[in-house]
């Protein structure tokens, strides 16, 4: 199936369709509505939580414009990977990975942001409060599924390259349903730690940065679910091949991001909370 690259109408096996700057549009307004939507998402839940302290304003007008903004995020990153990963290999493989690249540079100030926060309240006597058991079962069972998951989709995107579409498509699935899993099991455990052993946001400086941190991450999980899905949906209609990777590469470099960040998380947040500095 031919499919046009975005832009200018040229069929992907074209010169131009390879050359970017000469065949291929790279403005996409798809970028601009996920970030608009990331804003209006943190936005959303600092108002969210705002209102809900000062008690002057109902808390569904915070509530709104993070469910707006999610809309966003996620209708960005789908309309991305429709529009512009639809490239053939080549430059414009290369430019929409260093794409990815810079986004995922961004999204580390984010962490770091948070990670700021953590540090700098574990100044002084620690833990400020009694704290659970946090390195469990569902912690270690969590982090093993999320290993295999990138696991997983190094070698769906191996399988891409070889040409061996079934097996690319098996293991991309299961990518998907692993990430899925992940996030059935993070409320889990927010679950146990709210209602079962009361340990809610505004339990002490810790909780709000265990929350604000594994939430954050569980949001790009989440989005990266969107993201893996919409690549599976595609390749089940036949747009990837050997020479036609360039969405399997840059969901496949956000993906390991996302990985990476959740093996620090564990290590400072469950691990180190009980350590003293």
């Amino acid at each position: 199936m031919v499919e046009r690259a975005a832009g200018r109408g040229e069929t992907p096996g074209s010169d131009a369709a390879d050359h970017g700057d000469e065949g291929h549009e790279h403005r996409s307004r798809w970028p601009i509505l996920a970030a608009a939507g990331a804003g209006a998402l943190y936005a959303g839940l600092a108002l969210y939580f705002l209102l809900d302290a000062a008690g002057v304003a109902p808390t569904w007008i915070g509530g709104g414009l993070a469910a707006l903004g999610a809309v966003g995020v996620v209708a960005g990153l789908a309309g991305w990977v429709v529009e512009a990963y639809a490239l053939p290999g080549g430059k414009g493989r290369e430019t929409y990975r260093a794409t990815m690249a810079l986004f995922l540079g961004t999204d580390v100030g984010t962490f770091g942001a948070g990670f700021v926060y953590y540090f700098f309240v574990r100044v002084g006597t620690w833990p400020p409060s009694e704290l659970p058991d946090l390195v469990g079962s569902l912690v270690l069972a969590n982090t093993a599924i999320l290993l295999l998951s990138s696991v997983t989709l190094h070698y769906a995107h191996a399988s891409l390259e070889r040409d061996r579409g079934r097996r690319f498509l098996a293991l991309l699935g299961a990518t998907v349903l692993l990430g899925a899993v992940f996030l059935v099991g993070q409320a889990y455990e927010y679950y146990e730690f709210v209602v079962a052993e009361g340990f809610a946001l505004s339990s002490g400086v810790y909780w709000s940065a265990f929350y604000g941190l594994t939430g954050l991450h569980g949001l790009h999980v989440a989005l990266g679910v969107v993201l893996l899905s919409v690549v599976l949906f595609r390749g089940v209609r036949g747009r990837y091949g050997p020479e036609r990777d360039t969405g399997v590469a840059a969901a496949s470099l956000y993906w390991h991001f996302v990985d990476a960040v959740w093996l620090f998380l564990v290590a400072v947040l469950y691990v180190g909370a009980t350590v003293s500095l």
